[in-house]
C-alpha cells in the first residue's frame, strides 16, 4: 500500500479539523447532548468510517480494505469497553452531566495522541525486528486472560496513582464549573475536572498497550492502523451518551473482547512462526508450514464474536430482569 506524506499529512489535518469543529460546535458550550443529537452525530461518524475503509478497498485493493474493516471493528469494540471504564471515572468523580462532554473530548484526544505515538513505535519496531510480532502475540494472549478473568469492578478514580496525584496537587472538594483550576483565599487550586482528566488520559495510557498490538495482529500498514483508531475515536463522545445505560447491561463485553484479544495473539504468533529469523527456533529459519490466517477469517470471525457477546449480554440482562424485576 503507497501512501505518500501528503497523504499522511491531509489525512491528519482533516482528522485534527473534525476534532476542533466537534469543540467549538458541541463542547465550548456546556450541556448535555440529548437523545436524537448523540444518535444523529454517532450514525454520521460510523457511515463516515465505513465509507472511508469502502474507499481503501477501492483504491489499494480489498485485501488493505478487509484490514481496514477488521481494524476498525476491533478498535470500536475495544472503545466501548473504554467508555465503560470512563463512566467508572466519571461516576467516582461525580462529574456532572453538562460538563462530562468536555471531559470525554480531552480523553479522546489525549488517546489518539498516545496511540500515535504507539503506532510510530509499533511500526519501527515491525520493520526491524521480526521477534517484535512474538512480543505482540503474547502480550496479547496475557492481555487476553487479564481481560477474560481479571477485576472490572476497581474504580480507576480511587487507584493507586490518582491518590498519589492527590497527594502532591492541592485539590478543591467542588467543582467550579468547567475550570481546571482556581484561586481560592489566594491560594491555586486543582478541580475535580482537572483530576478526571488525569484519570481518564492515564486509562488512554493503558488501553493504548491492548489497542496498538491488536490492530498490528490484523495489519501491517501504519496508515490503516492510524486511521482505524482515529475513525474508532471520532464519535465516542456521542457513543457515550447515546449508550450510557447500555453499557452496563454489557455483561460479557470483557469475555467478548478476550476471545477478539486471544485469538489476534494467536495470529500475531502463527505470523511470527511464518516469517520466523530467531536463531533458537527452527534454525533460525521460516517455519513456512504454520498456516496464516487470512484477513476474510478474521473479519468475519471478529464481528461474530462482537454479535454472539452483544446478544449474549442482552438476553443475560433481560433474565436477570425478569427474574428481579
Amino acid at each position: 500500500m503507497q501512501v505518500t506524506l501528503t497523504i499522511w499529512l491531509i489525512t491528519i489535518a482533516v482528522t485534527i479539523i473534525f476534532f476542533v469543529y466537534e469543540f467549538f460546535a458541541h463542547v465550548r458550550t456546556p450541556h448535555e447532548p440529548t437523545i436524537g443529537e448523540s444518535a444523529r452525530w454517532s450514525a454520521f461518524y460510523i457511515g463516515l468510517a465505513l465509507l472511508f475503509g469502502v474507499g481503501i478497498g477501492m483504491v489499494s485493493g480489498w485485501t488493505f480494505g478487509g484490514e481496514y474493516f477488521a481494524g476498525y471493528l476491533t478498535e470500536k469494540a475495544l472503545s466501548i469497553d473504554n467508555l465503560f471504564v470512563f463512566l467508572l471515572v466519571m461516576t467516582g468523580f461525580a462529574v456532572p452531566k453538562k460538563y462530562q462532554q468536555k471531559v470525554l473530548m480531552v480523553g479522546i484526544i489525549i488517546a489518539l495522541v498516545l496511540r500515535g505515538g504507539f503506532i510510530a513505535i509499533g511500526a519501527g519496531l515491525i520493520e526491524n525486528f521480526s521477534w517484535t510480532f512474538y512480543f505482540f502475540g503474547a502480550l496479547l494472549l496475557f492481555l487476553a486472560y487479564r481481560q477474560a478473568f481479571g477485576s472490572h469492578e476497581s474504580n480507576p478514580a480511587d487507584g493507586r496513582f490518582m491518590t498519589l496525584v492527590r497527594r502532591v496537587l492541592p485539590v478543591t472538594d467542588e467543582y467550579h464549573e468547567d475550570r481546571l483550576t482556581v484561586r481560592l483565599g489566594g491560594t491555586r487550586y486543582v478541580t475535580p475536572m482537572l483530576l478526571t482528566i488525569i484519570a481518564i488520559g492515564f486509562v488512554d495510557l493503558i488501553f493504548a498497550v491492548d489497542s496498538i498490538p491488536a490492530i498490528y495482529g490484523l495489519t501491517n500498514e501504519a496508515y490503516i492502523v492510524f486511521t482505524a483508531n482515529a475513525f474508532a475515536l471520532m464519535g465516542l463522545r456521542q457513543l457515550y451518551f447515546l449508550i450510557g445505560g447500555l453499557l452496563e447491561r454489557l455483561v460479557y463485553l470483557a469475555q467478548g473482547l478476550a476471545v477478539i484479544l486471544a485469538f489476534i495473539g494467536v495470529k500475531l504468533v502463527f505470523h511470527a512462526l511464518h516469517v520466523n529469523e530467531l536463531p533458537f527456533i527452527n534454525g533460525g529459519e521460516p517455519l513456512l508450514w504454520v498456516p496464516e490466517i487470512p484477513i476474510w477469517f478474521s473479519l468475519l470471525f471478529i464481528g461474530a464474536t462482537i454479535a454472539v457477546a452483544t446478544v449474549a449480554s442482552l438476553r443475560r440482562t433481560r433474565r436477570d430482569v425478569g427474574r428481579h424485576p
